[in-house]
């Protein structure tokens, strides 16, 4: 089955963690065996032949890069400058992947319909070009307001204001308060430019302030449910029903301690904390019965964010693996209708809807 997976870091992994994803992933695995820079090393799932493998055409790709404030002590540029520096750098990589016929950018209508039609043709993917929707998770690097733009003109279709901690324009994962004065000029540039808003990462008073401002599309490109996992990453049930109201589509997450609960980073295992993709099913059943339907759920996978196999279901060695969950969903007693639309088709209908 076509697969749109709607949240993967590839250029974060081409560019800080050296990964040369045109490479089958047990390349890539060998080449980093014995290093210890990052906690995933030697534990990667992705690459665009495992991609092409798996039958996932369509993926939103990530540009990411935070500024940090001096008494901010995560990980960052140090002036939103730099950040925008880091993130240019990522967009020349995808460029690159273009030029080399590995990827191809989707970003408006005709595009998207031209790239389903290639991927549907009936012929082998090993050569077809995956296809990819750019976003920008966390907003930090937008020196300006009129750099928005800019990445409009470059393929930038959806913004997620915040990403951890507290951003110049919101508060993300872990932080409080409200969007900030240029958070809410950057709403209103995202609506008129119409760039979805990808409501992932933002703290809840930022997510209850963003969306009584903005009036576009708005999607969860990777989000679980609070009532599995309670923590302030994930969404209450009154928020899934807000995006529901929106007509939003929520991907679910792969990475385990958002699965299940008691995850200790570096320490919990995949096998002993029972985290396997029936886990995943879990959460996107409870969107289904709070929404009383299977229109607003889909793939937003985050596979090799920042984790690696060392902290994803069991039962899944690469991205390929995917395609495990049509026949999981349809064991709880989901239509064929309803598999499509978790796998593709809300996806579709959304873009095609944002895009119109």
């Amino acid at each position: 089955m076509f697969i749109i997976d709607a949240h993967l870091d590839l250029s974060m992994n081409a560019l800080e963690w050296n990964r040369d994803l045109t490479k089958n992933i047990a390349d890539i695995n060998k080449r980093e065996a014995g290093l210890t820079d990052k906690p995933d090393r030697s534990h990667g799932t992705v690459s665009l032949p495992e991609l092409r493998k798996g039958n996932v055409g369509l993926v939103v790709a990530t540009q990411i890069a935070r500024y940090v404030a001096p008494d901010n002590h995560l990980s960052g540029w140090h002036s939103p400058e730099q950040a925008w520096a880091q993130t240019q750098g990522q967009l020349a990589w995808y460029k690159a992947m273009e030029d080399a016929g590995e990827m191809l950018q989707v970003n408006n209508l005709e595009s998207l319909e031209q790239h389903l039609e290639l991927w549907n043709d009936g012929r082998v993917n090993d050569k077809k070009p995956v296809g990819y929707i750019l976003s920008l998770e966390g907003a930090d690097s937008l020196v300006t307001i009129g750099h928005l733009e800019k990445a409009w003109q470059n393929g930038l279709r959806a913004v997620g204001p915040a990403h951890y901690g507290p951003g110049r324009y919101a508060q993300g994962t872990n932080a409080t308060g409200k969007m900030t004065a240029i958070g809410r000029e950057l709403l209103k540039e995202m609506e008129r430019l119409k760039v979805i808003l990808d409501a992932t990462h933002l703290c809840d008073d930022s997510f209850w302030d963003a969306l009584s401002r903005f009036g576009g599309p708005v999607w969860a490109s990777h989000n679980n449910c609070r009532s599995l996992v309670n923590h302030n990453r994930q969404y209450s049930d009154e928020q899934i029903k807000e995006l529901i109201k929106r007509d939003a589509v929520i991907g679910g997450a792969l990475d385990a301690w958002m699965m299940v609960p008691g995850w200790e980073r570096g320490i919990s295992k995949p096998e002993t904390m029972n985290c396997n993709l029936e886990v995943m099913i879990d959460h996107i059943d409870h969107i289904c019965q709070l929404a009383g339907n299977t229109n607003h759920v889909g793939i937003g996978s985050d596979l090799d964010g920042a984790f690696g196999k060392e902290q994803c279901p069991y039962d899944l060695e690469t991205i390929a693996d995917l395609q495990k969950i049509p026949a999981l969903f349809k064991k709880r007693g989901y239509t064929d209708t309803d598999v499509e639309n978790l796998m593709h088709g809300n996806w579709l209908r959304f873009l095609r809807k944002a895009w119109a």
